[in-house]
């Protein structure tokens, strides 16, 4: 989250812009075409936690701290917190938690959907990295074109009507169907081996 001690000397114009800057550069992060995983090995307060909800995936240790605490600073979430807490875990669970500026464990994250995966933490304080960095390992194969596109489908579709999304999707496939690596994909099939995708 954000430096208290360094907000309390701001103007109340400077707040703005730096909020304003965090917000845009949050948004940057939902926005990347990859899929991006936050790991939370320890505290992830205020903008620390609205840049794991700006990620796809979250993974946390059990003894994580997290929580949007902008209530008992007397403001609210600025860089999207209010918006991306209740899409993940529903909107009255995320009023009760902002409203009460509550700070939640990894087990409590992960009973309420906030993160995915809870681990135990390790002697090097990296449990939640370690485990991010084996669930990318298990994206890495994947067809590149084809990863872009369903981040794509899933983000666009998850804001409209159920018919909406279904026709984002179908665009979205278009785009995969005239890929070397789709041929690439049925090839390697095929074959019995590995696909060799170059993300064309």
């Amino acid at each position: 989250g954000a430096d208290l001690k360094e907000r309390a000397k701001m103007h109340s114009s400077e707040v703005s812009s730096f909020v304003s800057k965090a917000r845009a550069a949050i948004n940057e992060m939902a926005n990347l075409p990859v899929p991006t995983i936050a790991a939370i090995d320890g505290t992830a307060l205020g903008g620390g936690l609205e840049l794991a909800l700006a990620c796809d995936i979250r993974i946390a240790a059990s003894s994580a701290k997290m929580g949007l605490v902008e209530t008992k600073l007397a403001i609210i979430p600025g860089a999207g917190g209010t918006q991306r807490l209740p899409r993940t875990i529903g909107v009255s669970l995320a009023k009760e938690l902002i409203f009460s500026a509550r700070i939640v464990d990894g087990e409590e994250a992960k009973s309420i959907g906030l993160i995915s995966h809870v681990v135990e933490q390790n002697e090097a304080g990296d449990a939640a990295y370690r485990r991010a960095l084996a669930l990318a390992k298990e994206f890495l194969p994947q067809g590149p074109v084809a990863m872009r596109v369903a981040k794509l489908a899933i983000n666009q579709g998850m804001e409209v009507d159920l018919v909406t999304g279904l026709a984002i999707e179908e665009a979205c496939y278009a785009q995969t169907i005239p890929t070397k690596d789709r041929i690439e994909g049925l090839l390697a099939f095929k074959e019995k081996r590995p696909p060799r995708y170059k993300g064309e």
